[in-house]
């Protein structure tokens, strides 16, 4: 019976998680990170579901230089909400770290058409296929980042790299 109640999620479970994760991302960005690291891994033990939580958490591993467990919590999040930016950017980030531009390339043309306007996309997408020699995409992509935000600085030296 025990297990069965562990099995479960309730109301109050998917609440408590809310919280945590809410508190979670006030540490992390007050730099507390082993404080909010805490927090999320509250609001997962409540909730596994937690997609704050588990983006929360894989942005603190991928600060820490953990990218497998980043990019653990990245997928997590992804495959709970698809389509979305954030996830996907997020995973990417580490997989450029860990020098997998191809796993990166294709997590970036995803971010890219769930959301168009993202510069940040835009601008990481260009630094994937800098990496994996194919200029003329980079430069596009720069150039696309350059629109969205002009003062993107990493696009602006990216698009100067691949001639675009």
């Amino acid at each position: 019976m025990a297990e069965r109640q562990a099995d479960t999620i309730t109301a109050q479970n998917i609440s408590d998680a809310k919280d945590h994760a809410v508190r979670g991302q006030v540490l992390a960005r007050s730099g507390r990170t082993d404080e909010a690291l805490a927090e999320f891994d509250q609001a997962l033990a409540a909730d596994p579901y937690n997609i704050q939580a588990l983006y929360g958490r894989g942005l603190i591993y991928q600060g820490q230089g953990q990218h497998p467990q980043a990019i653990e919590d990245f997928t997590a999040a992804n495959g709970l909400s698809p389509q979305k930016v954030d996830p996907l950017l997020g995973r990417a980030t580490s997989y450029l770290a860990l020098d997998k531009a191809k796993e990166a390339a294709a997590d970036l043309d995803e971010a890219v058409q769930a959301d168009p306007n993202s510069g940040a996309a835009w601008s990481a997408r260009g630094q994937a296929y800098e990496r994996l020699g194919e200029k003329a995409k980079a430069a596009a992509s720069y150039n696309r980042a350059l629109a969205l935000r002009p003062k993107d600085e990493a696009a602006r030296s990216g698009l100067a790299r691949t001639g675009g």
